[in-house]
This record gives structure tokens, C-alpha cells and sequence, in this order.
């Protein structure tokens, strides 16, 4: 056998030792996701929908979540991707975009009233004239 045919092999096996590994890994992560899915622990789909389980039929391969009070949705148990957990959330991070525009309105709003403070009243605004004497050019 030539050194190619060798370094293909190689490289082959590589590959499908890999393939093995990965697959196994993925069948750890599912199996430890099934344990922590139960009822009451808040969950998000595949399609990013947020509730609470009410139950899990694994004959049927059926959860019921509760998205709002009094709204079960019946969905497909293989559309539930994660269990959310309230203390990965960082304090003070914001939990959705409106939020987080919410606090970068008010933070430019501090901002803003924290500038105009310094800014004494003498002092020209941006593009007006200065009407000061002390004035280089107009000597």
C-alpha cells in the first residue's frame, strides 16, 4: 500500500471515530434534558415559544404548556429544546429587546441631562455664533 491510501484510511477512521463520539454526546445531552423536563419547570421550544410544563406523554410524545394563565398549548415533546433556569439569567441583564431599549433610552436620557448641567449658559450651542469679546478673529 502506498503512504495516500494509508493517510486516507487514516483520516477515515478519524472521521468515523468522531461521528461515534458526537452521537453519543448528543444522546447525553437529550437524556439529561428529559430528566430535568418536569411538570412545572418552565420551558422554551424549537420555535421559541416560553411556558410552563403541565404534563409530558412520552407514549404519545405529547406536553402540554402553559404559555399565559389559562392558555395550554399541546405541542409535539421533541420541539422542546431547553428547560429555562431563572438563575442563568444575569442580574440586571435584560430579559427581551424592548427591555433593553428601554434601559439604553434611559441611559441617554442620564446622559443627556447630565450634559446639559455642565454646559453653562454662556457657552454657544453647536453651529451658533459666540458673541464674546474675548474672540481672536474679531480684533
Amino acid at each position: 500500500m502506498d503512504p495516500l491510501s494509508i493517510a486516507m484510511l487514516a483520516i477515515l477512521g478519524v472521521l468515523i471515530f468522531f461521528m461515534f463520539r458526537n452521537s453519543r454526546k448528543r444522546k447525553a445531552q437529550m437524556e439529561e434534558l428529559r430528566e430535568q423536563m418536569v411538570p412545572g419547570v418552565e420551558v422554551m421550544t424549537n420555535f421559541g415559544l416560553f411556558g410552563t410544563l403541565i404534563t409530558m406523554d412520552t407514549v404519545k410524545n405529547e406536553a402540554e404548556i402553559e404559555i399565559s394563565k389559562g392558555v395550554i398549548v399541546k405541542v409535539h415533546s421533541q420541539t422542546l429544546a431547553k428547560v429555562v433556569a431563572e438563575d442563568a439569567v444575569e442580574d440586571g441583564a435584560p430579559r427581551s429587546v424592548e427591555e433593553a431599549m428601554e434601559i439604553a433610552n434611559r441611559e441617554a436620557e442620564e446622559r443627556e441631562a447630565a450634559g446639559e448641567a455642565a454646559v453653562s449658559e454662556t457657552d454657544p450651542e453647536f453651529g451658533e455664533l459666540s458673541d464674546s469679546k474675548d474672540d481672536k478673529s474679531s480684533k
